[in-house]
């Protein structure tokens, strides 16, 4: 599990990408990286996982839909949020 801190924020949330990396999507989870990988490897994982070869990728819309967290249509880049 991560700390608290390094939880992410319905801010952060809302600024993802279409599709993202397991490790981020584990992070939005709440879950650690071992587990998200091995719930993927077993079909136990929550929401649809793009498989691309040896690339494995998390669509970020059906994340945010099952955290509850409305996606921003307006998000800032990452370098204007200051």
């Amino acid at each position: 599990m991560y700390a608290v801190d390094q939880l992410m924020s319905e801010r952060d949330l809302q600024a993802l990408p279409p599709v993202i990396d397991v490790p981020t999507a584990a992070r939005a989870l709440g879950v650690g990286r071992s587990a998200a990988y091995d719930m993927i490897r077993t079909n136990t994982w929550p929401t649809p996982v793009l498989r691309l070869g040896r690339l494995i990728r998390v669509p970020s819309a059906p994340l945010l839909e099952m955290l509850g967290v409305p996606r921003n249509p307006y998000r800032e880049p990452e370098d204007a949020r200051q």
